[in-house]
């Protein structure tokens, strides 16, 4: 009997009618389980909280760790400052401050960007040379050389993407063949295919690179089998036939005959072969023959007289990269005696260049003309985009008056191109634009096809001037192809930048150009310095290795320079920061 009433009165605490008939014990049951809920709900609070603190704490340490590193490993120099003199000629700014965590940021971003791109090209075009993104397949569009593949590999070396870098090695190792019955064009395999693999070869020290370079340009040299030496710019890489494109009228252009050199001076560096130097620099030695007072070439040149003919004169499409290899192969050469002759050739070509810059009204952009005989276009490509960079990188070599003079030109053509991004309505640039009194500037041909030119020269002008205003360009750029041209499978370009319509191509150049610029934009200035290296025009870094050509052309200096190169690179060691 005991154990039935103990269980009675147990019973009716739990029972609701024992509440209802009492409401003061109900009131207070109803305050204890308040206080239990909140007294729950702030320890998970809590919890909550302090998991969040430990996961921010451990991102710190991890962050610390990699730049301790880094540090140890000499690839990240907080307090070296850059040369403002010398072979460098670089403003002195403190820019290698320990790493900026809103840097790292950006740059962990962009390398999420060429993870995304790169694992879309793997998945669906895999040794072919382009992505087609909407329709997930790959196409061919440099006859089956891997374009993509190759112009990749120095990008994702110097983002530290190891696996990617080692399985695209794999397929250079075992499945890049050139003896293909294809017509290729001589600029392109070069700037892409050569340079992409010397450059692979300078970060990596991997001969595999090296040979493989060699063999492509084994191929391309009968193009330069001319009377004038100036090369045709079509070549069979099986058969090595060349000729001209139909349409130039039997000439060859001006872009694709003068941007060579660095590429294939590199090579005869690297090798001890002058076969390859001498080929291209008898180019420059023709063209310099009767090169006119202003420096400004028309974009057609008879193979076989070495002349010009009668055609536009432009900074953009067909001319540029002829003015841009001018400067380069001096930095290429480290400013030398042997390379004073570029230099020169290049200042003559800037004096060109400032004859044909105009302002807009109302808003006074500079922008650089179009020329044809003597009648100006006021037309600017965004392909002649590179030239704030340009100047910016040559603005070194003059006085300080005439320096301070191409840096403001600099910076002021970096605002109009900028601007190409920013007055659409997808904040991406057309293809080029037209000037019109009154106007300021329009959209001529209004598609994007993820082009790197004035992230380029933002990233020159971040380095050069310190000014982060550029690396907030860039960063908005960057945010607008993200928007606009980033799809589940991969990045494309844009049919208009105004309406917003996609095409259907990852060119190979947004991952060798565009993302690698735009990573390097939020790096240390010690990733890839502009002291050591030079960047060709597909933005593959080559090391800078001091002329001497008094060696190089009796043969006997390529295994010193080489080994010497070796050393060098085995020192620097990797360019990795916070992975």
């Amino acid at each position: 009997m005991a154990r039935s009433r103990s269980s009675s009165t147990t019973f009716r605490y739990i029972n609701p009618a024992y509440y209802l008939k009492r409401p003061k014990r109900l009131a207070l049951l109803f305050i204890v389980f308040v206080f239990a809920t909140f007294f729950f709900w702030d320890r998970q609070t809590l919890v909550r909280d302090h998991q969040e603190e430990i996961s921010k704490l451990n991102h710190e340490v991890t962050q610390l760790r990699n730049l301790l590193e880094d540090l140890k490993n000499g690839r990240v120099m907080p307090d070296k400052k850059m040369k403002s003199s010398g072979k460098g000629g670089h403003a002195a700014k403190n820019m290698d401050s320990p790493d900026n965590i809103l840097d790292a940021q950006r740059r962990e971003k962009v390398k999420d960007a060429m993870l995304h791109a790169w694992s879309s090209y793997e998945k669906y075009a895999w040794g072919h040379d382009e992505l087609q993104p909407q329709s997930k397949n790959g196409v061919d569009s440099f006859g089956g050389l891997g374009a993509t593949l190759i112009d990749s590999l120095d990008t994702l070396y110097i983002m530290g993407l190891d696996e990617q870098f080692q399985r695209a090695r794999e397929w250079v190792a075992n499945s890049l063949d050139f003896n293909k019955n294809y017509d290729a064009s001589v600029f392109e395999t070069t700037i892409r295919v050569v340079g992409g693999l010397l450059s692979t070869y300078d970060l990596s020290g991997d001969k595999l690179f090296l040979d493989k370079a060699q063999d492509i340009a084994d191929r391309l040299l009968p193009a330069w089998n001319t009377e004038s030496g100036i090369p045709y710019n079509i070549i069979n890489l099986a058969n090595g036939n060349p000729h001209n494109p139909g349409w130039t009228g039997g000439d060859s252009i001006l872009a694709d005959s003068g941007t060579e050199q660095l590429e294939f001076i590199a090579l005869s560096q690297r090798t001890g072969d002058p076969k390859y130097q001498q080929k291209v620099e008898n180019v420059i030695l023709e063209l310099n023959k009767t090169f006119p007072d202003d420096g400004l070439l028309p974009i057609y040149i008879n193979p076989h007289k070495g002349t010009t003919s009668y055609s536009t004169i432009t900074f953009g499409a067909m001319g540029d990269s002829f003015y841009e290899y001018l400067l380069k192969v001096w930095i290429q050469g480290n400013r030398t005696a042997a390379v004073s002759h570029y230099r020169k050739m290049w200042e003559t070509s800037m004096k060109g260049l400032l004859s044909l810059v105009r302002r807009t009204t109302p808003s006074s952009f500079a922008y650089i003309c179009e020329k044809m005989g003597s009648s100006l276009n006021d037309k600017m490509d965004e392909l002649a985009c590179f030239a704030p960079g340009m100047l910016a990188l040559g603005s070194s070599g003059y006085s300080p008056n005439e320096a301070q003079k191409f840096l403001s030109l600099a910076e002021e053509l970096a605002w109009t191109c900028y601007n190409f991004y920013q007055s659409t309505p997808t904040k991406l640039a057309g293809e080029n634009y037209f000037f019109n009194a009154g106007q300021d500037m329009s959209v001529g041909t209004s598609w994007n096809i993820l082009r790197p030119e004035t992230v380029e020269s933002l990233f020159y002008l971040w380095r050069l001037t310190g000014n982060k205003t550029y690396q907030e360009w860039g960063w908005n750029i960057f945010q607008a192809f993200e928007k606009n041209s980033r799809i589940e499978s991969g990045y494309v370009g844009l049919k208009d930048v105004n309406t917003g319509v996609k095409d259907n191509m990852m060119q190979s150049f947004f991952l060798a150009e565009t993302l690698k610029y735009l990573y390097l934009l939020f790096s240390p200035s010690s990733v890839i310095s502009l002291d050591e290296w030079v960047f060709n025009t597909e933005a593959h870094p080559i090391k800078i290795v001091t002329r001497n050509d008094r060696a190089m052309n009796s043969g006997g200096s390529g295994g010193r320079q080489e080994s010497d190169r070796q050393s060098r690179t085995r020192k620097e060691g990797r360019f990795r920061i916070n992975h």
